[in-house]
């Protein structure tokens, strides 16, 4: 059995910065993927340019899969298929298997740039009301 005090570290490790579990959602996620291009530094400050999967688009970022370990926290490039490339910090780290990490992104310019990244008009949020 974990000791409650060792759990709640844990949780907090893996919450995103700034934001509680049950915070509001700023933007609906699209069920959409997006092939992506990211580049930055990995865990061990090594540099890196490589293709992504790009998952749970959203307004404001998305779920971005490789086989790199990044640090939470960092900032990315994200490059899309239009050549449109945006800095995204990785916000929490969502699911590591068989040698692919998933992480939680979210657009570091949160304009109209950011709105339009991924090609798409994103339905109003109806998640808060």
């Amino acid at each position: 059995m974990v000791p409650k005090n060792l759990a709640a570290k844990n949780l907090a490790a893996n919450t995103p910065a700034g934001r509680s579990q049950m915070a509001k959602r700023r933007s609906n996620r699209m069920a959409l993927h997006a092939s992506v291009g990211l580049c930055g530094e990995d865990r061990q400050k090594v540099a890196f340019t490589m293709p992504a999967k790009a998952t749970k688009l959203n307004r404001h970022g998305a779920a971005v899969q490789l086989r790199r370990e990044l640090l939470v926290g960092s900032v990315v490039t994200v490059n899309n298929k239009q050549g449109a490339a945006l800095s995204a910090r990785i916000v929490a780290q969502l699911a590591a298997l068989e040698g692919v990490s998933t992480y939680a992104i979210e657009f570091v310019d949160q304009g109209e740039r950011a709105e339009t990244f991924w090609g798409i008009i994103f339905p109003p949020n109806t998640s808060n009301t």
